[in-house]
C-alpha cells in the first residue's frame, strides 16, 4: 500500500535497504500513440529474459493497459488497487512467460490516467520496497507528454523513444523530447525507429529527429537501430505471444535481439543495487522537498 511518511523516513528506509545486484530500469515511450512502443518493450524483455536475466515489466499505460493482452495473461488486480490503498506492489505483480514479472495497470480507468504527479512518484517509492531479484525493469509508458510520462522516465536511467516513419510520429517524438529536455533536465535518449523497410529509412527517421534536436536542444541521441516491418510479427500479436519466443528466426526477432544486446552493452546501473534507485532518482529531483511522498 502507499503510505505516506516524512522526507527523513524515506531517506532512512531507502539506506536500510538490501544491497543487491545493480537493476537497469529502461522507459520505453512514444510522442505518438500506435507505434509499436509495447510490443518493443514485451518483446525487449522477452529476449533479455532468454538470455537469463531476470525482467520485470511496469505497464505504465496507466488507464489504458495492454501489455497483459500482448502476452495472453489476465490480472485480477492492478496498480488501481495499490492506488487506492488495497493492496501493496507486491501482491499484484504477475508472473509471465519464462518467469517474466508484471506490474498491470487497469485498462478503462479514467482514474488512472488522470492521477497526480505525487500519486506517480507514490507508486514509485513504492518499487523500492519489492523484495525482487531483477537485472532490468522495462517502464512501458503512455503516448505523449503526459505526468507519468514524464515522471516515469526521469525516474529511468535509460529512455527509448520509438519512432516511425510518419509525420506526426516524428513531430511527436521532438516534441517529447523537447519537454523533458527543457523543462524536466533530461539529456540523454535512445532513438528506435520501428515498422520500418530498412537500415536507410531507419537511419533517415533517426537524422531528421538529430538535425532538428541538434539545433534547438541540448540533447544526446543515440541510435538504436530499427525493427523492420515484419508480418510475422502481426502473427505473433494476434496468438497473443512475443516474436521472439514463437517465430525466433524472423526478422523483428532478430533485430528484438540485436536491441537486446546494444543494452546490455551500456554502462552498468551506478545504483548500489535492488529498486531503490527507482526512488532515489525523484529524491535527487526534489519531489521528496516538494512532499510528494
Amino acid at each position: 500500500m502507499l503510505n505516506r511518511q516524512t522526507p527523513m523516513d524515506q531517506a532512512a528506509g531507502l539506506r536500510k535497504l538490501s544491497r543487491q545486484r545493480p537493476v537497469r530500469v529502461i522507459t520505453v515511450t512514444s510522442g505518438k500513440g500506435g507505434v509499436g512502443k509495447t510490443n518493443v518493450s514485451v518483446n525487449l524483455a522477452m529476449d533479455l529474459i532468454n538470455s537469463g536475466k531476470e525482467v520485470m515489466i511496469m505497464d505504465a499505460d496507466l488507464g489504458l493497459a495492454n501489455v497483459d493482452v500482448l502476452l495472453g495473461l489476465h490480472p485480477r488486480f492492478n496498480l488501481s488497487h495499490v492506488v487506492n490503498g488495497d493492496m501493496s506492489l507486491e501482491d499484484i505483480i504477475l508472473e509471465g512467460p519464462g518467469g517474466l514479472k508484471l506490474v498491470p495497470a487497469a485498462s478503462g480507468a479514467q482514474s488512472m490516467a488522470g492521477l497526480t504527479p505525487t500519486q506517480h512518484a507514490a507508486i514509485i517509492r513504492a518499487f523500492s520496497e519489492l523484495n525482487q531479484n531483477l537485472d532490468v525493469l522495462i517502464v512501458d509508458t503512455a503516448a505523449g507528454i503526459s505526468d507519468s510520462v514524464i515522471t516515469f522516465s526521469k525516474a529511468s536511467q535509460e529512455v527509448i523513444v520509438v519512432v516511425c516513419d510518419e509525420p506526426a510520429s516524428i513531430t511527436d517524438a521532438y516534441a517529447l523530447i523537447k519537454v523533458m529536455n527543457r523543462e524536466h533536465g533530461l539529456h540523454r535518449f535512445r532513438i528506435l525507429a520501428n515498422m520500418v523497410s530498412n537500415e536507410d529509412q531507419g537511419r533517415s527517421l533517426y537524422e531528421k529527429i538529430a538535425r532538428v534536436t541538434d539545433r534547438y536542444l541540448y540533447v544526446e541521441l543515440d541510435y538504436m537501430g530499427i525493427i523492420p516491418y515484419d508480418p510475422a510479427l502481426r502473427k505473433a500479436v494476434q496468438q497473443q505471444s512475443a516474436v521472439v519466443n514463437l517465430y525466433p528466426d524472423s526478422a523483428s526477432a532478430k533485430a528484438f535481439h540485436e536491441l537486446a544486446v546494444k543494452t546490455e552493452r551500456w554502462p552498468s546501473p551506478r545504483s548500489g543495487g535492488h529498486l531503490e534507485f527507482f526512488a532515489e532518482r525523484l529524491l535527487q529531483q526534489g519531489y521528496l522537498e516538494a512532499g510528494a511522498w
